[in-house]
């Protein structure tokens, strides 16, 4: 590999890192701890993946030589290996490397743990867009491995995204004991509910900005690829399962928040009780479906989740034209929560958060009728601008991250 070979390569890092802007940042980059030699991303197409690594070499690097930027999708990849331009880097003194999707690459968790051992003073992280490819490959590298996920914008990180509002991430705790003056401070500094009914229809994946119109197309195109391509990489599937799993998504987005009947779904569905597991799994994985199950239980056991939701409320709109608003909110509760809290099936409310909360999810006028005889029940409420008691504005929870 001589440097007139790697200079291509060169000019497309320092081009895509100097053109990419710095004012705002998603949350983890201030959790990921930037010295382990093996740091993985991950996450679904579009979380920001990308713009966090190019941020850490600008403003941790600069053009200083020391970092390098490369997506393995690059044409460039289709004529050199990768191998060789890590060893020019090596030996030209770089000491970090940046590799963006990486499952593009056959067999790239040999390729991850051989730059890992060949290369030891060079400190690797990756990213991949594939959340079904980089599952079945970290197997091999858990023990050299540093794993971090990213979820899409909170409601929180959207009110800074747009300018409107910097406020850090508020403590579940403190939420709980003091959510009336948390959103009094807010609410008289903006208009908090057509915000909040913006987020949940466009405000979750950040190229929202880059797009406009067709911010729901690109969600789709993303289901599509981790449908069609993704998924057959990693598993034997046919091209009317494929459909089946778009069939499900549709289905369950226009549904309204209720104990599943598993066998009638997949009546409707024309396919049997473990070709629909399989999709449900493979849903999952993807990260285009959370399943809800009872306090304890675990992904092993997908046979009947107790209710099925889609990751996230923007994903819904993209579906179908109409969707349930009951569904929304205790879909936007669900993705909210679910980043650092347990939320598990309640049999008493809607969610049982770390095994100790009952929340009950509706509008404005719910109540504690459900739930008004259970210990550490809450109630979160939709179109409220400041709660009261332990009835909370359900936007509040957008806060946590």
């Amino acid at each position: 590999m001589t440097t007139d070979d790697i200079q291509e390569l060169l000019a497309t890092s320092d081009r895509m890192v100097e053109a990419t802007t710095t004012g705002f940042h998603r949350y983890l980059a201030a959790q990921i701890d930037w010295r382990d030699r093996l740091v993985c991303i991950e996450g679904a197409r579009g979380t920001g993946k990308s713009t966090l690594m190019r941020q850490r070499i600008k403003e941790t690097f600069g053009l200083a030589g020391r970092a390098v930027y490369v997506s393995l999708d690059d044409l460039w990849f289709s004529n050199h290996r990768v191998k060789d331009a890590v060893a020019w880097f090596d030996s030209h003194g770089y000491t970090h490397l940046f590799m963006d999707e990486v499952h593009q690459v056959e067999n790239w968790q040999t390729l991850v743990k051989n730059l890992y051992d060949q290369f030891p003073s060079l400190n690797i992280v990756y990213s991949g867009s594939s959340l079904l490819k980089l599952g079945k490959g970290k197997g091999d590298l858990s023990r050299r491995l540093a794993t971090y996920a990213m979820k899409g914008l909170s409601f929180r990180e959207f009110l800074a995204f747009e300018g409107v509002l910097d406020i850090p991430p508020v403590d579940f705790g403190k939420l709980l004991s003091g959510h009336r003056k948390i959103a009094a401070d807010i609410v008289g500094k903006v208009k908090i509910l057509p915000l909040f009914e913006r987020y949940l229809r466009e405000g979750y994946y950040p190229f929202y900005k880059e797009v406009h119109a067709l911010y729901h197309s690109r969600i789709m195109e993303a289901v599509n690829k981790a449908l069609e391509t993704d998924w057959p990489a990693v598993a034997d599937v046919s091209v009317s399962t494929v459909r089946r799993a778009k069939r499900m998504l549709a289905v369950l987005a226009a549904s309204v928040p209720q104990q599943p009947n598993m066998a009638r779904l997949y009546r409707e569905l024309d396919t049997d009780r473990n070709t629909g597991i399989k999709i449900l799994e493979a849903l999952s994985r993807s990260g285009l479906l959370a399943l809800l199950q009872g306090d304890g239980a675990t992904l092993k056991n997908l046979s009947k989740p107790e209710k099925i939701y889609c990751e996230n409320t923007n994903l819904m709109y993209a579906l179908v034209p109409r969707i349930d608003k009951g569904t929304a909110r205790e879909t936007f509760f669900l993705n909210q929560l679910s980043k650092d809290h347990g939320v598990s099936y309640s049999g008493t409310g809607d969610f049982l958060v770390d095994g100790k909360y009952v929340f009950e999810v509706g509008g404005a006028g719910k109540g504690f009728k459900q739930i008004k005889d259970v210990p550490n029940s809450y109630v979160a409420n939709d179109d409220t601008e400041i709660g009261i008691g332990k009835k909370i504005p359900l936007w509040m929870f957008g806060l946590l991250y």
